[in-house]
């Protein structure tokens, strides 16, 4: 549930009094509330009283920014503490350690998450932006174009030799066959 800012105000100061504010009808742990409480208290004894208010969106950490709590904390301070000094959740400065532990640094930088897109062939090939080619290149392109045209060429004449070739032989297939009726029939008459 995302309280409003005035309502965190207020339980912190009640808190602060040794009373708590009276807790929300769909509460279903009421420890859990107070630890809230008690966690916004710290959080605004750390930090500015601002930092109870709800931006909207979450801030963007570099890897370096992540590197530098990492460090904080390896070096002997609780999670909690440095958590409390920057406003974050102890819980995700967890994650960033068991990352680090993992995976090093790398582990620190933010992936892309989900499915990577399909990428067209178009997209692949960059046909739309073609890079510039130098003189060496342009005239390799020309002679290559020149030798698929003339293996081109080369092959169809090969294509038409074979099929010369088969009809050939597929005219003295049918001679021969009518040769061999012809002296069967003979031989029958005899």
């Amino acid at each position: 549930m995302r309280y409003t800012y005035e309502f965190k105000k207020k339980a912190v100061e009640l808190y602060r009094q040794g009373k708590w504010i009276d807790a929300p009808n769909d509460i279903i742990n009421l420890k859990n509330f107070h630890d809230m409480i008690v966690r916004w208290h710290h959080l605004e004894e750390s930090n500015t009283s601002d930092c109870l208010k709800h931006c909207g969106t979450n801030k963007k950490w570099s890897p370096e920014e992540k590197y530098e709590l990492v460090a904080r904390v390896i070096a002997g301070d609780t999670i909690t503490s440095v958590a409390y000094t920057v406003g974050i959740n102890s819980g995700l400065l967890a994650q960033w350690i068991r990352k680090y532990k993992i995976w090093g640094y790398n582990g620190l930088v933010d992936r892309r998450k989900g499915r990577k897109p399909k990428e067209s062939a178009m997209k692949k090939m960059n046909i739309n932006n073609p890079r510039k080619l130098n003189e060496s290149e342009y005239e390799e392109l020309i002679r290559l174009r020149a030798e698929i045209t003339y293996i081109k060429a080369e092959n169809e004449v090969i294509k038409k030799e074979i099929a010369l070739r088969e009809e050939r032989e597929a005219a003295l297939l049918k001679a021969k066959k009518q040769q061999s009726s012809k002296n069967s029939k003979k031989k029958d008459i005899c």
